[in-house]
């Protein structure tokens, strides 16, 4: 697995002697998405790192292990792979599945988690089969992706152009207005076209629908279906049109404290639209 670790120009003292926070990002991204949260994160007292996950970017693109348990386990042995007992988990959209899942099914290696626009696995399926308008949104490309070689076209033709269509439907409007929107649409088409991303980044869609008809689909979500004893941080954009706010909220049922907190003016990518904002709620709720 290929991690970036954050610094900063006056940090000292051994790594092993701060807090681990690793930082998971989603759908599309790489390690690179969390670049505003690193070195600040590092100030504050931390060791941030962020992760490309299994078949993203640079880390290995093994054929399988695109499942929740999976996840969880590559989370779990990086950890002890840094040199620490714990970490805190920080987790965008399906980043947000590998901190929910790690805290589920590793308890005593996470003491609390952050999910930006990410919600709860079972909250997730509920709201499908109950609000059909969260059902039409997040199945939409969802069912496409299920296509053999197809869906892999689809991402990677005419030099991923997928992935800014993807960031201009759930990004904000502001964000799309900035100096910087140019340079993250260029680095996110680049990084969906590394030999073996698309495929892997559509395991785990395939894996999250198939198995939901298929006895490992349920094993998984009976092992998630507990409540979690530590504190959780829910960030959402105001703005994000592909996970709504009632989601979100629902993942409270599983959570004996959950804090959920809006960010105006942003969309689905709300650690990069609002970098400065997210990274202030971050660092109050790491130093609690």
């Amino acid at each position: 697995m290929h991690v970036v670790e954050g610094h900063a120009p006056d940090q000292s003292g051994p790594a092993l002697d701060r807090p681990l926070v690793l930082l998971l990002h989603g759908f599309g991204e790489f390690w690179w998405s969390w670049r505003h949260q690193l070195a600040p994160l590092a100030a504050a007292g931390f060791r941030p790192i962020a992760v490309d996950l299994r078949g993203y970017g640079d880390s290995d693109k093994p054929p399988r292990g695109y499942d929740g348990w999976t996840l969880a386990n590559d989370i779990n042995g990086l950890i002890r792979a840094l040199g620490h007992d714990e970490a805190v988990i920080v987790g965008h959209a399906d980043g947000g599945l590998g901190a929910w899942a790690t805290a589920t099914l590793h308890p005593t290696k996470v003491p609390r988690i952050a999910v930006l626009g990410s919600p709860h696995p079972a909250a997730l399926r509920q709201s499908l089969l109950r609000n059909a308008d969260q059902r039409k949104v997040f199945l939409g490309n969802f069912l496409g992706n299920q296509w053999p070689r197809l869906a892999e076209r689809t991402l990677t033709t005419r030099d991923g152009a997928f992935a800014e269509k993807l960031l201009r439907s759930r990004g904000g409007k502001r964000w799309q207005t900035t100096d910087e929107f140019p340079e993250v649409v260029a680095r996110y088409r680049e990084a969906i076209q590394i030999p073996g991303v698309a495929y892997c980044t559509l395991e785990y869609r395939r894996w999250a629908f198939r198995s939901q008809f298929r006895p490992d689909g349920a094993r998984f979500l009976g092992a998630m279906n507990k409540r979690l004893h530590i504190p959780v941080l829910a960030l959402r954009g105001t703005e994000d049109s592909y996970m709504f706010a009632e989601t979100v909220e629902s993942s409270g049922h599983w959570v004996d404290a959950m804090t959920h907190r809006e960010l105006p003016g942003a969309g689905h990518y709300v650690h990069e639209e609002r970098p400065d904002a997210v990274t202030r709620m971050l660092i109050d709720f790491l130093q609690q």
